[in-house]
């Protein structure tokens, strides 16, 4: 499918998108082509790397619940290659695809009296949360549940959807991923994220043991597949590293420290992990690095975009590829001279806020709007 088609393949995806079920199979491998194009490519290329990849964060949430099998469809036909599954396990240890364990705030669960005694309050990696917990419930409780948008009051139009899906399972995903790659005549991946690995460990229920074999499962070990593993958190990434051949991918925050060398007594910082010398650690075991982009470009003292820092040019020279979050196009996650207004449901110039991202060297990033992200990635490369 030709590049140039992309807007129009983005609004046929809206129109036709209906994804409630499953479908069957499993993943292949993704890569992108590095053919020749304008003086943007030719930069690219001559930084020794591949064009920038564009993830549908979580899917395509900016016009879908996020985490649906239809937000992952949907940012599949738009033309993305990769998708982020965040994952946590479940009750009878599955692995389903959720930003956080708590789900009150994207599922129905408030409004079924039969999980009311299930209401908790817990201390996640040190921030007291109360909620219903993906822990607490079997795969076949969690299926009675729908998804509801997580940020109505900047996604009101995504309301439409509320009720319509059911949360998926990570083979689910892959499932989907393997029908779509035929459909569309292109290999298709994943990006699984472990979320809250400590956390899920002190309870007796870790998240790495059950990816290792879904990836096992599904052929997905080996150097070339299509899934990179993310994760904040150090230690697991290392102990993975030497369980699977899978690539990995080591997230970062622009603020405070991964969850595990806090409670390991660790005094080092992410701000540690992106000096040269932590990113060469980094290396060692992930072959990408996946910052906060405010790491990448900070924002000045009125939040307008700043002077891009060092990172990208010092994680390359570590042999790290660098893929920044979250790029999303409403107004109140824009630097404040690109938003068009104080709607929080308004689209601002999120165009220049990511051109000026391939224009710092990033090698491309996790973005909500996946059809857009790919507009700007076009305009770089100048086709």
């Amino acid at each position: 499918m030709k590049r140039k088609r992309v807007g129009l393949l983005a609004l046929a995806g809206l129109a036709l998108l209906s994804v409630t079920g499953v479908a069957a199979g499993s993943a292949t491998a993704a890569t992108v082509s590095d053919t020749s194009g304008g003086s943007a490519d030719a930069a690219a290329r001559g930084r020794g790397h591949h064009d920038p990849v564009i993830i549908g964060h979580r899917g395509a949430p900016g016009y879908r619940p996020e985490h649906t099998l239809a937000s992952y469809e949907l940012a599949y036909r738009m033309g993305v290659d990769w998708v982020d599954v965040d994952l946590v396990p479940t009750k009878d240890g599955r692995l389903v695809a959720r930003h956080e364990p708590e789900i009150g705030g994207t599922t129905d669960v408030a409004k079924h009296p039969e999980f009311a005694d299930r209401k908790k309050t817990v201390v996640l990696d040190g921030v007291t949360t109360t909620g219903w917990f993906t822990q607490d419930f079997t795969l076949a409780e969690l299926k009675t549940l729908r998804a509801v948008e997580r940020i109505p009051q900047n996604r009101p139009h995504n309301t439409l959807y509320n009720g319509r899906y059911q949360i998926a399972s990570y083979q689910e995903v892959l499932d989907l991923t393997k029908r779509l790659g035929r459909e569309l005549h292109r290999t298709l991946g994943t990006y699984p994220e472990v979320k809250h690995s400590t956390f899920f460990q002190s309870i007796g229920n870790p998240t790495e043991p059950k990816l290792v074999a879904i990836l096992k499962r599904n052929g997905l070990d080996r150097p070339d597949a299509p899934a990179i593993i993310q994760s904040f958190e150090v230690s697991n990434l290392i102990a993975l590293h030497k369980q699977v051949r899978t690539p990995l991918l080591q997230l970062t925050s622009a603020s405070g420290a991964p969850a595990d060398f806090v409670a390991n007594g660790d005094k080092r910082t992410y701000a540690d992990l992106v000096t040269p010398q932590g990113l060469r650690e980094v290396a060692k075991y992930a072959k990408y690095l996946g910052p906060d982009k405010a790491q990448i470009i900070p924002r000045d003292k009125n939040d307008n975009l700043g002077t891009p820092t060092a990172l990208v040019a010092d994680a390359h020279q570590a042999g790290l590829k660098v893929q920044p979050y979250t790029f999303r196009n409403e107004n109140p996650f824009l630097p404040a001279n690109l938003r068009s207004s104080a709607e929080p449901d308004a689209y601002g110039d999120v165009f220049t806020e990511e051109a000026a991202f391939f224009q710092a060297g990033v090698d491309g990033f996790f973005a909500d709007q996946p059809d857009t992200a790919l507009e700007s990635l076009h305009a770089f490369l100048g086709r």
